[in-house]
């Protein structure tokens, strides 16, 4: 729920938190995400950015898709992404109305990745910024990313990277000098689905 760009207002980040709750709400009622009509939007709202939604129940991780590049609106990309996150994570079952009431919505919206340069893997988790750096890896046609989120389950740099190589389908000891690293940092923020319906 912290910010670490601060790109849009407190009534931009509503309206989102209200997309995403309304698109879960739509997904359940009709089975499909919602379209938010662009037209009645603030411009930051319209542009093309890449955004993740993630969903937790209890306190518990109940889904999380997003996207790396901007393909679409930030409106449209936070309501795909939502009902994605509720109805088609392969980790988990759909969501059931009966969750909503204690479930929270966080979204975090990416700033632009940038490549980073480094001699080995020691050097790279020197560079890292534990709790500000979003990381994308990928090498050999592989690819995965952490949100910045994740240092708060796991804030030692050398085990962010290790599962980080594990999510991309990589053992955790891998290394070659043809790994490619990103990073970027997101502003993220979220609420009780219940506080924005």
């Amino acid at each position: 729920m912290s910010s670490n760009e601060g790109g849009l207002g407190p009534n931009e980040r509503g309206m989102l938190l209200h997309i995403a709750a309304d698109s879960i709400h739509t997904g359940l009622r009709e089975g499909h995400a919602l379209s938010p009509d662009l037209e009645t939007l603030p411009e930051a709202l319209q542009q093309k950015t890449a955004c993740f939604v993630t969903l937790h129940h209890t306190g518990r991780l109940r889904g999380c898709i997003g996207s790396l590049e901007p393909r679409e609106s930030l409106a449209q990309n936070v309501a795909d992404n939502a009902f994605n996150a509720a109805f088609r994570d392969p980790r988990f079952p759909e969501l059931t109305a009966i969750e909503l009431a204690d479930l929270e919505l966080d979204i975090s919206v990416l700033g632009t990745p940038h490549v980073m340069s480094f001699r080995d893997e020691e050097d790279l988790v020197a560079q890292l910024r534990p709790g500000r750096d979003g990381l994308i890896l990928e090498v050999g046609g592989r690819r995965g990313t952490f949100l910045p989120s994740v240092w708060d389950s796991l804030p030692d740099a050398g085990e962010f990277l290790r599962q980080l190589k594990q999510k991309a389908g990589l053992p955790a000891e891998f290394w070659s000098a043809d790994i490619r690293v990103m990073r970027y940092v997101t502003e993220s923020f979220g609420a009780r689905f219940v506080d924005v319906e």
